[in-house]
């Protein structure tokens, strides 16, 4: 389990093959990571196969189908973050790292000391749309803001460009999308006690 917290910004060494080759950012994981390990990367969780250098982690045909980590390219730089120990802090929300869908950057907005930026979700996806709800882009941890027939925007401090692979996000530009696993949950009790 993930909490949309990035840890650090890694950037893409290679994908070929399946496998995806990440050189992650010194201090990133500070005693060293380990074979087998559970790493969001752009909040795709994936269990690293080598470590030390660079990190490396096999893809599934569904995780390049379902995820938009099959466009990532030499130099693309993508959120990383290690699972959440137990005694580990939560800082944004439950994140499980199983991506719904990809969605598409529609708008980037300065507006005072923030940005703007407005996403298109699949329209199926609009009912977990809630304002101020939770939602992962990426892997951050974000809250949605006026969501509207699967449009929706986030509110991005100063910090979260610095510290995430948000600044070098474009217009057009494809994200990953995980919605609150809550909502999910709710929605599919309450559909059976209503049949």
């Amino acid at each position: 389990m993930f909490t949309g917290i990035i840890q650090g910004v890694g950037k893409v060494l290679g994908l070929t093959d399946g496998v995806l080759t990440v050189e992650a950012p010194d201090g990133f994981a500070i005693g060293g990571t380990e074979v087998g390990e559970s790493i969001a990367v752009n909040g795709c969780c994936l269990t690293v196969i080598k470590e030390g250098g660079a990190l490396r982690f096999d893809l599934s045909p569904e995780t390049l189908k379902r995820s938009s980590l099959g466009r990532l390219e030499i130099g693309s730089l993508v959120n990383l973050e290690r699972a959440m120990s137990a005694s580990g802090r939560f800082g944004g929300h439950i994140v499980q790292g199983h991506v719904d869908a990809t969605g598409t950057i529609l708008a980037i907005t300065p507006v005072d000391n923030s940005v703007v930026y407005r996403f298109q979700a699949p329209a199926e996806y609009d009912r977990y749309l809630i304002d101020k709800g939770s939602i992962s882009i990426d892997g951050i941890s974000l809250t949605v803001v006026n969501p509207s027939a699967g449009a929706f925007e986030v509110w991005i401090i100063p910090h979260t460009i610095q510290e995430t692979n948000l600044g070098s996000r474009q217009v057009g530009d494809i994200v990953n999308l995980e919605f609150d696993v809550i909502a999910r949950y709710v929605e599919k009790m309450m559909s059976a006690q209503l049949a």
